[in-house]
């Protein structure tokens, strides 16, 4: 397994670089990349990504940070070349475990309502389903929404 770090700030560029590349597939719904690197660098503010790979490269990484209703992760991206590898499990676990050691009772989730594979991989892991919001992300293709999803921790 790759060790895992937290990323600073230098490593704002190779961080939008790789969640671009892992999030591709929403291009069937959404025209242009999933982040910018100011976008990145703000997140970096507010929580912080949990990176997989030997520095400088990044194999993995995710974005965790702590709510008024418990901790939350996002941008969940492999590398395309590494997926399929268990990369995004061992992040997932990282994240849960990082939200538990912040004392959370319960982690978040959003995923597309129109990624159907995602909500049932979370489900299987004991996460579940909320509520929905609107997904406000330019240049959208057709109308989707965000599913919250929680497990307690």
């Amino acid at each position: 397994m790759p060790p895992l770090r937290e990323a600073r700030l230098d490593d704002a560029p190779r961080l939008t670089a790789l969640i671009n590349e892992a999030f591709v597939v929403e291009r069937s719904f959404k025209n242009g990349d999933r982040t910018t690197q100011p976008d990145v660098e703000e997140h970096l503010g507010r929580g912080c990504f949990l990176l997989l790979g030997e520095p400088p490269a990044i194999d993995a990484c995710v974005y965790v940070d702590l709510r008024p209703e418990g901790g939350y992760f996002g941008m969940l991206s492999v590398d395309p070349a590494r997926q399929g590898a268990g990369l995004g499990r061992l992040l997932i676990d990282a994240a849960e475990q990082w939200c538990r050691d912040r004392e959370a009772s319960q982690v978040e989730i959003m995923v597309a309502d129109v990624r159907p594979e995602l909500r049932s991989f979370y489900a299987k892991l004991g996460y579940e389903e909320r509520h929905m919001s609107p997904f406000l992300h330019e240049g959208l293709t057709k109308e989707v929404k965000f599913v919250h999803m929680v497990k307690p921790l």
